[in-house]
């Protein structure tokens, strides 16, 4: 019976060892999935502040887009106003017929530039001369009349003026514009990445979940196997201690009986030896 259950113990201690060596393993790999999973989150939410910070940028861009919208067309409205007030000023002092100066000096150029760069008889030469000299006699006549007309002169500066101011906040319509969708395709590509990490973790997260659950599991039956061990260790101890006590039963009857047998030697007036004089005395027969 004793040798049965040491068998048996032995055999729970193997497999303890067993369990234990399982379960740290597990707790191993489970603790590499835990480290993995947490460099995964921290790297999912510093995309997510980037994509947010590029969605701050795009959306102050955008603004800017409508605030200097907002401003050319005021510009441009009020350059509107000031043409028409030039173009009825025009009207009354009869500028209004025939090209403008601005189409007479490109026509002139153009001519002066074919009769340097073109060849041609003497008639059709003479003929571009005179175009040339007429379309440059009008041209002197209108800046002349337009020149001396100071109130004309002020509107057409006023209106260049708000032309230039509209350019300039259109530039920037361009210009932010095209920020606030550069910011948009960055911050798009940015969630993505954010989403793809995101969704990694998540599996790296359900790995860790599932060997966590093994090692736990392992744990539970080292647990289990130590305590069966401590129960048989009590069985053993107590086998144990009732067969040194069914030993030392049969070795005091024995002296109980030989310390019997040499009273009776010396009670019968035998001679007896100091070892059996001893015998007697441990017996309390003496």
């Amino acid at each position: 019976m004793l040798q049965e259950l040491q068998t048996r113990k032995t055999e729970l201690s193997v497999k303890s060892e067993e369990n234990k060596e399982m379960r740290n393993k597990l707790n191993t790999e489970a603790s590499t999935l835990a480290s993995k999973r947490n460099e995964l989150n921290k790297r999912t939410k510093e995309l997510i502040d980037e994509a947010q910070e590029l969605k701050n940028l795009r959306d102050t861009n955008n603004t800017l887009v409508s605030e200097n919208k907002a401003k050319r067309d005021e510009v441009n409205e009020k350059a509107s106003n000031v043409y028409a007030q030039v173009d009825k000023l025009r009207k009354d002092l009869n500028l209004s017929d025939g090209p403008s100066i601005k189409d007479l000096k490109k026509e002139i150029d153009h001519l002066e530039f074919e009769q340097m760069t073109r060849v041609m008889d003497s008639n059709k030469e003479r003929e571009l001369v005179e175009k040339i000299g007429h379309l440059t006699e009008e041209f002197k006549r209108k800046k002349g009349q337009l020149e001396s007309n100071l109130e004309l002169k002020t509107l057409l500066e006023e209106a260049q003026k708000s032309k230039d101011e509209a350019s300039v906040h259109h530039e920037k319509v361009k210009e932010y514009a095209e920020a606030a969708q550069e910011y948009h395709e960055k911050m798009i590509k940015t969630f993505k990445e954010a989403d793809r990490v995101r969704a990694e973790s998540d599996k790296v997260h359900k790995d860790f979940v599932k060997i966590q659950e093994s090692a736990d599991e392992q744990h539970r039956l080292f647990i289990k196997t130590q305590k069966e061990i401590r129960d048989f260790d009590k069985l053993i101890i107590g086998l144990k201690r009732k067969g040194k006590k069914g030993r030392e039963s049969v070795v005091k009857a024995q002296a109980k009986k030989e310390a019997e047998e040499i009273y009776s030697q010396f009670r019968l007036g035998e001679k007896i030896s100091t070892e059996d004089l001893f015998v007697l005395q441990r017996s309390g027969l003496l």
